[in-house]
C-alpha cells in the first residue's frame, strides 16, 4: 500500500562522491536518500526491499554508463516504473533524445542548481506517487469487482440448489471436481491448446451455474421421490435450455467477452453424451464443448456418490465403475482415463464437502 505520509526515497547514482554529497545536502530534508557510485550497485539498490521512488542517474560513469543502467532498469518489471532523471554535463540534443528514448523522464545538468533539482525531483516524485496510488485503487476495485462476481455466481447456483435441499454441498464438490480434472487435462496433448490457467479458473467459477435452469422446473418433477415418466423427464430436460437462456440474457448485457460464456456452455451441454445420445441437441464427440464434457463427469460422479431423495449414496468403487462403463458412450474416453488416474483426489473433495453421514461412510469404504 502506498504510504503518502512516509518520506519518498531518492537513489543518487554518481561515481564522483562530491556530486553525491551536493545532492544529498539538497534533498535530505525532504527525502530518504540511497547512494551508489557505480551501475551494478545502483541496480541492486533499485531492486532491494526499499525501492526508490526516483533515481538520479549520472550518465558518464566508468564501466556501466548511465544509459546502460537506465536500459536495464526499464527492462526489469521490478524497476521499470521508477522514474529516472539523468545527471549530465552534456548539453547536446542527441544525448537528451537518447536518454528520453531509453525511458528517462528528465535531465538535470551539472553544475547543479539546488532549486532546480528540488523542483524537478518534487514534480516527478509526486507524479509517481499519484500513479502508484491510482494503480492501487484500480487493483482494489478490480479485486472487489471480482469478489462480487464470484459471490453472484455462487449465489445464483445456490438458488438452484435450494430447490433440492439434499444437495447443499453439490456446488462446492462439482466446482472442485471440474477444477481438478481441468488442471490435469491442460497438460494432455488433446487439450493443452484449449486449456490454460485462466480458462481452468473460468471453468471453476462458472461451474456453480450448471443447473441454474432447475429454477424453471416444477417442484413435483424436480423433487419427485421416484422414477420420472417420459413426459416428466422431457420437462426435466428443459432445465438446460432454461439455464442457457437465463445466462445468455445476462451475457448480452455484459458483452461477448463475458465470463458467462463458459457458464452458458456448461449449463447447456453438460447432459450431452459422447455417443450422441444425450440432450438437448444430441451432438457427439468433440462437437460437445470441453467445458460440457468435463462437467458431465463431475456431475454424474457427484450424483452417484451423493444421497438423493430417490437413491442412497453409492460406494466410490461403484461410482467409478459406472464412469468407466460410460467411457466412449456417455463420456469423453480420454477424460475418463484422466479421471481414473485422479479418482482418489475426487474422493477427497467429496469427503471435504459431504452433506450426510451416509455419504462419508460410503466414501471411506
Amino acid at each position: 500500500m502506498v504510504d503518502l505520509k512516509a518520506k519518498p526515497t531518492v537513489l543518487i547514482v554518481d561515481d564522483i562522491p562530491e556530486n553525491i554529497q551536493v545532492l544529498m545536502g539538497t534533498l535530505r530534508d525532504e527525502y530518504a536518500i540511497l547512494a551508489a557510485k557505480d551501475g551494478e550497485r545502483a541496480l541492486k539498490l533499485a531492486e532491494g526491499t526499499k525501492k526508490p521512488d526516483i533515481i538520479l542517474l549520472d550518465i558518464m560513469m566508468p564501466g556501466m554508463d548511465g544509459y546502460e543502467v537506465c536500459e536495464r532498469l526499464k527492462n526489469n518489471p521490478v524497476t521499470a516504473s521508477i522514474p529516472v532523471i539523468f545527471l549530465t554535463a552534456m548539453v547536446d540534443d542527441s544525448d537528451e533524445e537518447k536518454g528520453l528514448a531509453l525511458g528517462a523522464v528528465d535531465y538535470v545538468t551539472k553544475p547543479f542548481n539546488p532549486a532546480l533539482v528540488k523542483s524537478r525531483v518534487k514534480n516527478h516524485v509526486e507524479l509517481k506517487l499519484h500513479r502508484d496510488h491510482l494503480e492501487e485503487l484500480v487493483a482494489q476495485r478490480t479485486l472487489e469487482l471480482q469478489l462480487t462476481q464470484d459471490v453472484t455466481i455462487e449465489s445464483m447456483g445456490t438458488l438452484a440448489e435450494y430447490r433440492d435441499p439434499e444437495t447443499g454441498g453439490h456446488i462446492k464438490r462439482t466446482q472442485g471436481y471440474v477444477k481438478l480434472l481441468a488442471e490435469h487435462l491442460k497438460d494432455h496433448d488433446l487439450y493443452r491448446e484449449f486449456l490454460d490457467d485462466e480458462t481452468v479458473n473460468l471453468f471453476y467459477k462458472s461451474a456453480p451455474l450448471h443447473d441454474i435452469g432447475k429454477v424453471g422446473v416444477r417442484d413435483n418433477i424436480l423433487l419427485k421421490n421416484g422414477k420420472l415418466t417420459n413426459e416428466e423427464f422431457d420437462a426435466m430436460k428443459m432445465h438446460v435450455t432454461f439455464g442457457r437462456d437465463a445466462i445468455l440474457s445476462s451475457e448480452k448485457r455484459l458483452g461477448n467477452s463475458s465470463f458467462l460464456a463458459i457458464a452458458r456452455e456448461i449449463a447447456y451441454s453438460h447432459h450431452e453424451k459422447w455417443d450422441g445420445s444425450g440432450y438437448p441437441l444430441g451432438i457427439k464427440g468433440t462437437d460437445i464443448s470441453i467445458a460440457g464434457r468435463i462437467m458431465a463427469i463431475a456431475d454424474v460422479y457427484d450424483a452417484l456418490i451423493s444421497k438423493r431423495c430417490y437413491k442412497p449414496p453409492f460406494p466410490v468403487e461403484k461410482a467409478v465403475g459406472i464412469i468407466i462403463e460410460g467411457k466412449g458412450q456417455h463420456f469423453d474416453p480420454d477424460m475418463v482415463d484422466v479421471f481414473v488416474e485422479i479418482q482418489d483426489e475426487f474422493r477427497k473433495i467429496a469427503l471435504e464437502f459431504a452433506d450426510f453421514d451416509e455419504e462419508v461412510e460410503m466414501l471411506r469404504k
